[in-house]
């Protein structure tokens, strides 16, 4: 019997290439109002704006596109043009249609895993978005559940966990964000790992667990995974 009744991922940055699209997007924004304002000072103000909208739009790349073009109107204090907001709602479907491009030894770790254990996806964001992504990478079939949650905190996952009769420590999450996808789960008795990505939103930025930390591990890649489940299974953890 294994010692995990479930191994959960986070989706963005964990399974697949996700930051990368808002940085990209967060230079061209910076550029199209270069006229007015420095980078730095753009960047700054549209941070504060995403921070303050989070409340009412959540997370996702929707709730992005709408902090970009209040910021727009703010920064230019209300002399942006149509066509130029025309083009912040044509950055943000680009970004809604990218490919989604998983992370290296994703599939196969998956794939891996699926033979023995039950997974589960517990990602933040925008509904459709993320089901679409999920579909769109073919990776939906080895998940036997799905869930798109507005925030990830200690009192989500424990909703969760007794959703899915799963006991704390028989769960294991693993993602890229301390803030969501590690401190809280740990803070639950559940056992998290941290496989961190190349960049880190800053809102998801945090202080590790300290070394030796109960639950606690760290990953160069995902492709580390199994090894460490089996190190885990071979010692009941």
């Amino acid at each position: 019997m294994s010692v995990f009744d479930v191994i959960a991922f986070d989706a963005d940055d964990t399974l697949w290439h996700n930051e990368r699209l808002y940085v990209d997007t967060q230079a061209k924004f910076a550029q199209l109002l270069a006229l007015y304002h420095e980078p730095e000072w753009i960047n700054a103000r549209l941070y504060e704006t995403e921070m303050r909208n989070l409340q009412h739009f959540g997370y996702g790349i929707k709730g992005f596109a709408l902090s970009m073009i209040e910021t727009a109107v703010e920064l230019t204090e209300g002399r942006i043009s149509g066509k130029d907001v025309q083009a912040l709602i044509d950055l943000a479907k680009e970004m809604l249609d990218a490919d989604v491009q998983l992370l290296d030894m994703v599939r196969e770790v998956i794939i891996q895993l699926a033979n023995n254990y039950r997974l589960m996806v517990i990602t933040k964001g925008d509904l459709l978005d993320q089901e679409t992504k999920i579909a769109r990478s073919s990776l939906g079939a080895y998940f036997q559940q799905i869930e798109v949650v507005s925030q990830k905190n200690h009192e989500r996952y424990e909703r969760l966990l007794k959703k899915h009769a799963v006991e704390p420590s028989r769960f294991l999450m693993v993602g890229n964000s301390l803030r969501s996808d590690i401190l809280p789960v740990l803070e639950i008795g559940g056992y998290a790992v941290h496989i961190p990505y190349e960049i880190t939103w800053s809102h998801e930025d945090s202080n590790p667990p300290p070394t030796g930390h109960p639950g606690y591990y760290q990953l160069e890649h995902i492709g580390k995974l199994p090894a460490l489940l089996a190190k885990l299974e071979r010692h009941g953890k």
